[in-house]
């Protein structure tokens, strides 16, 4: 018998309600600190893109998380997606 396990949080999902809300940040202020477009960053937050590895290392610079932070988050919704 296969465990149901509850689906990860997105790179978006944790970025827009754990970083940006609390911190007041808008999508455009962090697409223009990470010096990406606006566009790329929506495409982030609605979970339409996936991050590179630099796009994960700017964001731990940023939010003062581990170097490995998102890609981690992002490798593991995509393993629970594959099931």
């Amino acid at each position: 018998m296969k465990t149901e396990t509850a689906e990860p949080t997105t790179v978006g999902e944790m970025l827009l309600e754990e970083f940006l809300k609390p911190m007041g940040m808008s999508s455009r202020e962090l697409a223009d600190l990470m010096k990406i477009t606006d566009k790329r960053i929506e495409d982030i937050l609605m979970d339409y893109k996936k991050i590179n590895k630099r796009e994960g290392l700017l964001l731990a610079k940023i939010f003062q998380t581990d170097n490995d932070f998102w890609t981690r988050l992002q490798r593991a919704y995509f393993k629970w997606l594959r099931g």
